[in-house]
């Protein structure tokens, strides 16, 4: 089941309080001003700043 765009809305990247929007294949959220990626895991987003993953680059 895909994230829903109600709880995109309200989720916000815990480091910066930004603005966050789904990977393309649905695999994670990202906040591209921490350029964090906030990985999907059984269709729950894992919203922990030591659990994210740096992105290299902007996606």
């Amino acid at each position: 089941m895909p994230i829903s765009e109600k709880l995109l809305e309200i989720l916000a990247c815990p480091k910066c309080k930004g603005d966050i929007r789904l990977k393309e294949d649905g695999s994670g959220l990202i906040c591209d001003k921490c350029k964090l990626l906030y990985p999907i895991k059984d269709d729950i987003p894992i919203m922990l700043i030591e659990e994210a993953i740096r992105l290299e680059q902007s996606e």
